[in-house]
């Protein structure tokens, strides 16, 4: 059984936080060492979005649903640091860079061949055309692909963390004038506990930071200069992702296997997308309802801004499903399955960790069978654990053996879902459940509940 508002430890889950520690477990990053346990391979691709071992209705813990990867790019660090390595981005440019060498070689030589027999039989001249244009020419505008990542990249920063055991690298942006950077909560976890933590803007500086909150139910997290004297700060705006649509243009920044102020473009192929990530390392996951995009996600746009065709954010990308067939030891890339936390999510939680530096989840009271395989959340059979004696569950009418099959609007057909829709709302929101007790169909208001903390 695990409670609705507060999932056990995922298991058998992609790694979230991006680490040489994590990787090991988790699927996340370059990297090395891990913290414990038999090695398996991280980048095995699940045969679902959601992880074979764990597709919708077999209530594995951590969701029925199953995790597919949060992805916080590891970085190598440097030969002799203490950390394991592991082959990354080196490999692949060399790889390219011998590919190039050999098409130039040939290519030049059948050039030569050609231009041999051309000026032995004809004195005709040169028939390649010059571009008459000019740069003016090109659509640039403020609202064009090029305008808004001109607008955005001054505001789009490179984290780096470390810590004992691990290390990482994520992406994050700027969210107020006070140095305050919103990004992963996976992207920082390595060094959460006395690591080092550095953000890099565009322009190349580089500058100290601190955790000032992490929620790892939300996977969210915010960190703050410590020296913002004298940097220009522009926070990105934010957009309404409420009024995301299916079809609507996407833009994602970030730096994907380090490669720092990638742009890449897609759609919102889907809203409202039931999406667990955990780190693999017996951590609670992260849950959301999430927004999905077809725009390419790699390993290291985790903590990125996806923006709307205004360049208004509107939401973080945190997740993707890898491409299959991976080799152990490598990672997988990007097959148009990215999904990203919504903002207007992600914003209530980070304003309440600048404010408490403690997440706050709204919470119904109860506790699901993660055995059951049909359709809904069942809530457990268990009457000592199953309801929250006076809890909002309580108050509402539920009881043990309970199906919950709709949220609002939302149709529930898993557990997983239905924890991620109810961390869309806030504590004290009304929400209208629908259930079914004895094969029949019944409906009820409950008043949402709080805990605060992820140690609760």
């Amino acid at each position: 059984m695990f409670a609705a508002e507060q999932p056990p430890a995922a298991s058998g889950a992609f790694g979230a936080s991006g680490a040489s520690g994590t990787e090991q477990g988790a699927g996340s990053g370059h990297g090395g060492s891990g913290h414990g346990g038999g090695p398996h391979d991280p980048f095995a691709a699940p045969s679902s979005p959601y992880g074979a071992a764990n597709a919708p209705g077999t209530g594995q813990p951590g969701g029925p649903g199953g995790l597919p990867p949060a992805w916080g790019t590891h970085v190598p660090p440097p030969p002799n640091d203490g950390h394991k390595r592991r082959g990354g981005i080196g490999g692949m440019v060399a790889a390219v860079l011998v590919a190039a060498l050999v098409a130039g070689g040939v290519g030049g030589g059948v050039g030569y061949a050609i231009a041999d027999h051309n000026d032995k039989g004809s004195s005709t001249s040169s028939t390649t055309v010059s571009d008459s244009g000019s740069q003016k020419a090109f659509n640039r505008a403020p609202t064009s692909v090029a305008g808004i990542a001109n607008k955005a990249l001054p505001s789009v920063v490179t984290i780096k963390a470390s810590g004992s055991q691990e290390s990482g690298t994520g992406t994050g942006f700027v969210y107020d004038t006070e140095g305050h950077i919103l990004t992963n909560n996976h992207v920082v976890a390595p060094a959460a506990n006395g690591g080092k933590l550095t953000v890099t803007f565009s322009n190349g500086k580089t500058y100290d930071a601190a955790v000032i909150g992490r929620a790892q139910g939300y996977d969210v997290a915010v960190v703050k200069l410590k020296n913002a004297s004298g940097v220009k700060l522009t926070p990105l705006p934010l957009g309404n992702s409420d009024q995301a649509q299916v079809g609507d243009a996407t833009i994602a920044i970030g730096a994907p296997f380090g490669l720092s102020g990638t742009v890449t473009t897609g759609i919102v192929s889907a809203v409202h997308r039931p999406v667990a990530s955990s780190d693999g390392q017996g951590s609670s996951a992260s849950y959301m309802s999430a927004i999905q995009t077809d725009a390419s996600i790699n390993p290291g746009n985790s903590g990125g801004p996806l923006l709307n065709a205004n360049g208004a954010v509107i939401g973080i990308n945190s997740a993707i499903q890898p491409a299959g067939n991976s080799d152990p030891g490598t990672q997988g890339g990007s097959v148009g399955l990215g999904f990203a936390i919504p903002i207007n999510q992600a914003k209530r939680v980070a304003d309440q960790l600048i404010k408490t530096g403690q997440p706050v989840y709204p919470v119904i009271g109860v506790s699901l069978d993660t055995q059951y395989q049909g359709d809904g959340a069942k809530i457990s059979t268990d009457s000592s654990t199953a309801i929250t004696s006076g809890g909002p569950g309580a108050n509402a009418g539920l009881k043990p053996g309970d199906v919950i099959t709709r949220f609002d609007d939302t149709l529930i057909d898993s557990g997983q879902t239905l924890i991620g829709e109810i961390w869309q709302h806030s504590p004290g929101d009304k929400a209208t459940i629908t259930y079914t007790r004895n094969g029949t169909s019944h409906t009820t208001t409950v008043t949402l509940g709080q805990r605060t903390g992820d140690s609760n």
